[in-house]
């Protein structure tokens, strides 16, 4: 049986950290630190800062917003886990033909599926922690959470846009995120909602990029080989719907005309995205793709600028 250690250095290009503090972990431990990609907390981030918009825009006070930014926290980087595993469970046979993915857990073998879906119990136990510390509203809506993340493996299948599933599943904080403030949802939180999934579509496609020759080989579909050398004109759409969107929301929630100020910020650093963009180019792919994190962030500072 074909066999790559993922404690072994990769010839080729990667995102797989093995090094810092998972190589301290002990060794029984690194392969399921790994398959959580615990070693690349940007997925977390990126699956919780659509909640941190949310309560920059609508929490009442800054206890109860840390308060739930500290539980949306916790519950991204179990959620975004538990998706790493059902995803890595679906996709190990692929996921050793594709040079990024071959020293993932279960596609090098350091795992095998039963002891990844005792583990995926786990990790959505304590997620259900999480959950029922929210209020009912919220938690219909995080149990309705896990039906895309289910279907995400599968639409990389069947349609050239696996990349609006994901941007369905990482935007799912805004309106959970606004439901456990509010209550309910408004046209603020659909709105707002909206903007994370033309975000998320914009800088997966990105992501997708690093591997398009080798999904093209194993049959893997994505919006990177659908658009190709037209990626730059839809990523001016998508983070112009987003940029729209954001502004649309902040006003409908009766924030100060500050926040649009504010929003100049992030609206530059996707622009600066979409200027350096190189497909040829995975390493660089790879770093736009993590500079979405401090976008993220500059955008919720946007709205906090909008409350003042």
């Amino acid at each position: 049986m074909w066999f790559r250690s993922p404690y072994s250095p990769m010839s080729g290009h990667t995102d797989i950290r093995t090094t810092g503090w998972v190589a301290r972990l002990p060794q029984a431990w690194r392969p399921y630190a790994l398959l959580m990609r615990l070693d690349r907390p940007i997925g977390s981030w990126l699956l919780f800062l659509p909640g941190l918009w949310a309560f920059a825009m609508v929490a009442p006070d800054w206890r109860q917003g840390l308060w739930l930014t500290a539980l949306f926290g916790l519950g991204a980087v179990l959620m975004r886990g538990a998706g790493c595993v059902v995803n890595d469970l679906w996709d190990r046979d692929l996921d050793r033909q594709v040079e990024r993915t071959a020293g993932r857990p279960l596609a090098s073998g350091a795992l095998r599926a039963r002891h990844a879906l005792v583990f995926l119990a786990l990790v959505l136990a304590a997620a259900l922690l999480i959950l029922l510390q929210l209020n009912g509203a919220a938690q219909v809506l995080g149990v309705a959470s896990l039906v895309p993340v289910v279907l995400y493996p599968l639409a990389k299948r069947v349609t050239d846009w696996p990349q609006a599933v994901l941007g369905v599943i990482f935007s799912w904080a805004a309106p959970m995120g606004y439901v456990v403030v509010v209550g309910g949802l408004d046209g603020a939180a659909v709105a707002l909602w909206a903007a994370g999934f033309f975000w998320i579509l914009g800088y997966d496609t990105i992501y997708a990029h690093q591997d398009r020759e080798d999904d093209a080989l194993v049959g893997i579909r994505s919006s990177a080989l659908r658009l190709g050398e037209k990626t730059r004109p839809f990523l001016i759409l998508c983070y112009g719907l987003t940029m729209g969107l954001l502004a649309l929301a902040g006003w409908l929630a009766g924030l100060a005309p500050w926040y649009l100020l504010g929003l100049a910020l992030p609206g530059a650093m996707l622009a600066r995205q979409v200027i350096q963009l190189d497909i040829a180019d995975p390493a660089l792919c790879l770093r736009l793709f993590k500079a979405n994190r401090d976008v993220g962030l500059a955008i919720a500072a946007a709205f906090l600028l909008g409350r003042l």
